[in-house]
């Protein structure tokens, strides 16, 4: 049985169509995926259809965006009921949330010189999705201010740079409490992509068991075995649930395809089991 419980599609910043997603994850053999897009479920109607087709099993999913003692962190919530009111709602506000950032971001951009087009032509490449970074990279390449996105990261909006504007997103204890008030689970994501001493990861720990979060990954692209192997060992020391994704958002980039992550046991204590045992996906 092969799954993946972190992926993302063009309803956030991926770069493959919720459906084209679902298909490039049947020609890899993947065959329980979660689509986790960021701060958004607009993908996931058309992924289920997808799945339908396919005979993929789809669970519901979506990477939260939070605030943690100053810092922000990303949460999957999986297996919720994504119809449910106060979900509905949280996304409706999430939605003023980006639009503020971007607004933020576009000012600062054309402060550096940019041309004042710059977040019409975001929006222009967004399309109907969820306007982030990637589509303000996207625009300055088309603009002719950059030869590539990455540079657009490296001049403009990447960490410390004009564009890299923090968003005021929901605390983590806000985030936990929706989700499993929606009847999902709570995982952490990539827990050593926030660059944390082990200190202060065990302090996030204690954190989320008081919250009473579920889970964290555990194995993704990018850990190194010895990071592994402590991390490992302190989701058992706290008891959490393990998880396990490849966080796709492009197929140029091999070691992030669906699937792709170093392999752990699925057993009772892998958040997987629980999502299947209890059966705590929703209609879509």
């Amino acid at each position: 049985m092969r799954y993946d419980l972190h992926l993302h599609s063009t309803a956030s910043d991926g770069a493959l169509s919720p459906e084209e997603l679902i298909s490039l994850c049947a020609e890899r053999g993947v065959q329980i995926v979660a689509l986790t897009d960021h701060d958004t479920i607009d993908g996931l109607h058309v992924a289920q259809l997808k799945a339908n087709e396919l005979g993929l099993h789809l669970i519901t999913g979506a990477e939260f965006s939070c605030r943690w003692r100053r810092q922000t962190l990303h949460v999957l919530g999986l297996g919720f009921d994504h119809h449910a009111d106060e979900v509905q709602s949280y996304m409706s506000r999430l939605q003023v949330i980006r639009r503020e950032r971007s607004e933020k971001i576009a000012i600062r951009l054309i402060k550096k010189g940019v041309d004042n087009s710059i977040l019409d032509q975001a929006k222009q490449i967004a399309g109907d999705t969820n306007l982030c970074r990637p589509h303000f990279a996207k625009a300055l390449l088309k603009m002719g201010y950059v030869r590539s996105v990455k540079e657009a990261f490296d001049l403009y909006l990447g960490q410390g740079k004009a564009g890299d504007v923090q968003a005021c997103w929901p605390d983590l204890e806000e985030v936990v409490t929706l989700i499993k008030k929606a009847g999902g689970v709570t995982v952490l994501a990539h827990p050593t992509k926030y660059k944390m001493t082990f200190t202060r990861l065990r302090l996030l720990f204690d954190d989320l068991k008081a919250l009473g979060a579920d889970a964290v990954e555990i194995s993704y692209p990018g850990l190194n075995p010895d990071q592994g192997r402590e991390l490992s060992r302190w989701v058992k020391h706290y008891g959490f649930l393990v998880s396990a994704g490849s966080d796709f958002h492009t197929a140029t980039s091999p070691w992030t395809l669906p699937g792709s992550f170093p392999e752990i046991n699925v057993n009772e204590k892998h958040v997987l089991s629980q999502l299947l045992t209890n059966q705590s996906t929703y209609a879509l």
